[in-house]
């Protein structure tokens, strides 16, 4: 039979003697601070290593937040590439500029895009009242980009002409977004006569500049005063004769201030005559219509009500006064001199005004190019 072993309850000695001994026992322990229990430490060593855990979750939250920011700033001001469906792109969104587009150009730029990808995004903006497929974009800038990836898609069925790539803009006033488009197809591909005139007189009917005057004067404000005055001849050709012209774009700058100076002296009536019941095949017949009126407007005496004197009872010597100075029928008179090395003219006369001034240094600078 085991023999039981009788427990004795420890004394105050033992207990004292115990807590001395544990006590020697933790204060010897390097890892332990002094007087720290074990369980104190362990405890101590995982807040350390939660709180630099949590410190490289913060961290890395931050740096997010902080990419997050630039990806929206980006993106409102239109700075980021986006792959869309062409087929939610309206091109007509806006009235363009560019009326007729080079069948040749537009193969070479079709070969372009087929053999080396689109290389610069077309600019959109979104339309509001999108639909349940997503939303709709306004084409801004890149018109024959986005018809030579159409016709790529459907001349090759290939998947990769779905999508186009696209700079988001952030919607803008509608006079912004048509000197927007107008210096964009400067700088690419520049406008003809007509079409520069054209766009003036649709910005301005739609409301987003106060008149023909001030949408010339803002859609083509880096052109030159000369510039502009020849914009303006165009738009008064396409505002009275636009819809009678069956290839206006074809009109060059001096048979356009020709039509144009026919306009301003009350010829309009007469010329929609020529041009009605006639359809004519190209831009040389159409001209034919209007020459011919062209040249007796020209011709005939100027009217007394437009000030000057008329030209069939001129009664001031015309041509040659002098070696120097000559005298047309208008009464304008032209008179040479030299300036060092520099040829100076003088003119004078009451027919004078911004917009004949404008014409002459066009046709001079035309005779001097020759």
């Amino acid at each position: 039979m085991v023999k039981r072993r009788r427990l004795e309850t420890p004394s105050n000695d033992d207990l004292t003697r115990i807590e001395e001994q544990f006590r020697r026992e933790t204060l010897g322990r390097p890892s332990l601070g002094p007087g720290m229990a074990p369980i104190a430490q362990v405890a101590a060593e995982s807040a350390s290593l939660a709180t630099t855990g949590d410190g490289e979750v913060r961290a890395a939250r931050l740096r997010d937040q902080a990419d997050a920011e630039r990806l929206r700033q980006a993106e409102g001001q239109g700075l980021l590439i986006a792959e869309l469906p062409v087929d939610r792109i309206d091109e007509g969104a806006m009235i363009r500029d560019r009326m007729v587009m080079n069948e040749g150009e537009m193969q070479e730029l079709r070969l372009s895009i087929a053999a080396n990808g689109l290389r610069l995004p077309i600019e959109v903006f979104e339309l509001g009242g999108a639909g349940g497929q997503g939303p709709r974009y306004g084409l801004l800038s890149g018109y024959r980009r986005l018809h030579a990836v159409r016709a790529l898609r459907d001349l090759t069925r290939d998947a990769k002409y779905d999508h186009i790539r696209a700079l988001v803009r952030p919607r803008t006033q509608a006079d912004a977004a048509f000197v927007a488009m107008v210096e964009e197809n400067e700088v690419r591909e520049e406008l003809s006569h007509f079409e520069r005139g054209r766009i003036a007189v649709i910005a301005a009917n739609q409301g987003a500049f106060a008149n023909v005057e001030d949408a010339v004067n803002r859609l083509f404000a880096t052109g030159s005063k000369a510039k502009r005055s020849k914009v303006r001849s165009f738009a008064l050709i396409f505002e009275e004769l636009g819809d009678m012209l069956r290839f206006p774009e074809a009109l060059t700058e001096k048979r356009g201030l020709r039509l144009s100076a026919a306009l301003r002296n009350g010829a309009e009536a007469r010329l929609r005559k020529a041009l009605s019941g006639v359809s004519p095949d190209d831009a040389e017949e159409e001209w034919q219509l209007l020459e011919p009126l062209l040249a007796q407007l020209e011709d005939a005496p100027r009217s007394p009500a437009r000030g000057g004197r008329p030209r069939g009872k001129a009664t001031v010597q015309q041509g040659w006064i002098d070696d120097l100075t000559i005298r047309t029928a208008s009464g304008i008179t032209i008179r040479r001199a030299r300036d060092g090395n520099a040829h100076v003219l003088r003119l004078e006369g009451r027919a004078l005004d911004s917009d004949l001034m404008d014409s002459l240094m066009v046709e001079i600078q035309a005779l001097l190019e020759r």
